[in-house]
């Protein structure tokens, strides 16, 4: 595996994670936020490299696009998450 691949997918998990524990409750928030956090950061990536943007590049990784993009998306995902029913 390319280190970037390994270091893209380390940064898009580490901000699921903790996304989890500032704003989670259950082990399926977990698992949610955490492959939010990693698609995120992979369409984060994917949408600064069309752009051509580069703020801080890491090799191919453009880190503040991609962490940007990738805490959007578990805002995001947070937001359209239903709400739970109370009885």
């Amino acid at each position: 595996m390319p280190p970037h691949l390994l270091l893209s997918l380390l940064l898009g998990g580490v901000y699921g994670v903790l996304f989890h524990l500032w704003r989670g409750k259950t082990l399926r928030d977990l698992v949610i936020y955490f492959l939010t956090g990693i698609i995120g950061f992979g369409a984060g990536q994917a949408l600064s490299g069309t752009l051509g943007l580069g703020l801080m590049v890491i090799g191919p990784i453009h880190i503040i696009e991609a962490t940007l993009a990738s805490w959007v998306s578990l805002f995001l995902i947070q937001w359209l998450k239903p709400f739970p029913e109370r009885s």
